[in-house]
């Protein structure tokens, strides 16, 4: 199929390289304009932007996707279908019906609707999630479900190692469902409501790790944030310690206190002690905990 593509971050990314490698390769690829990014506010262009760069497809980088200009631009290439991952902006109407929109989302729906899919699993506890392909509608994740797919959630998978495995299924899903589409045998499921969450996004508050909360959950917290947005600890010093791979133990450790052991640190929780084993020194490089260690010393909440 003739096919436009809406999308934005990595995950985007990693979707449209799968595209453009299929029958269904995009003849223009849709995404908001660069923006700083990064310790250094470097002007950056988004990832899937970066990507079509690379593959030799045609760019339009927008500020709202429903704009008038937008709008002609894309129908100017007459697409068949407008496939749309991980994009970051509201569809409205006239695009939302003046093409056959797919939408690459993961998570099994109506599980996870909304901006952080990925993290909400993990940080509850989840133990599997997936990819679902859907048709756009107004409402956020809502529309009927062509195709879904599971994936377990290891208990060692952290943001980075989930989202590769989901990327991966994203841009193979979002393939055979256009092939079905063009064969006309691409059929559709309403979601059944009463089964839908909403994956809010992550709050920076939510970053900070709560030593009166259990180490189980603090655990899920730095593998849902690892390594993109980053869970850290206030020390004494007015510091934050990033925290960058962590795992609940049974051992004793009065709470709120950090003690170093076994060429690790426990932190003391609510309910058990968190094990610290890869940190992110306020400014410098994360670092398994015996080489932060050998420069610093053992940190006082």
């Amino acid at each position: 199929m003739r096919t436009v593509y809406l999308g934005t971050s990595d995950f985007a990314a990693a979707v449209l390289r799968r595209l453009a490698g299929s029958p269904h390769r995009p003849v223009l690829v849709v995404t908001p304009p660069d923006r700083p990014r990064g310790r250094g506010r470097r002007t950056l262009p988004p990832a899937a932007a970066a990507a079509a760069g690379e593959l030799g497809i045609e760019l339009l980088q927008v500020e709202n996707v429903n704009d008038d200009a937008a709008l002609e631009r894309i129908r100017a290439v007459r697409p068949e279908a407008v496939a749309v991952c991980a994009f970051g902006q509201l569809i409205r109407e006239p695009l939302l019906s003046e093409f056959p929109l797919l939408n690459v989302h993961p998570s099994l729906l109506p599980r996870w609707r909304g901006a952080a899919p990925i993290e909400r699993a993990i940080i509850v506890g989840d133990d599997r999630t997936g990819v679902s392909v859907l048709r756009v509608t107004a409402g956020l994740d809502s529309g009927p479900v062509a195709l879904s797919e599971e994936v377990a959630i290891d208990p060692d998978d952290d943001y980075e190692t989930l989202s590769g495995k989901l990327q991966d299924l994203g841009g193979e899903l979002l393939v055979r469902a256009l092939d079905l589409q063009t064969a006309g045998r691409l059929r559709f499921e309403e979601q059944d409501e009463a089964g839908a969450t909403y994956a809010e996004k992550i709050d920076p508050a939510e970053r900070r790790l709560d030593p009166a909360r259990p180490a189980v959950e603090l655990a899920r917290i730095v593998r849902a944030l690892t390594p993109h947005i980053g869970a850290y600890l206030e020390i004494g010093d007015g510091n934050r310690l990033g925290v960058r791979r962590a795992r609940a133990v049974d051992v004793s450790v009065t709470g709120g206190e950090i003690h170093a052991e076994w060429g690790a640190l426990l932190l003391g929780c609510g309910q058990g002690a968190l094990r610290l084993d890869v940190v992110h020194p306020s400014g410098g490089r994360p670092m398994a905990v015996d080489a932060y260690l050998r420069g610093h010393p053992v940190p006082a909440l």
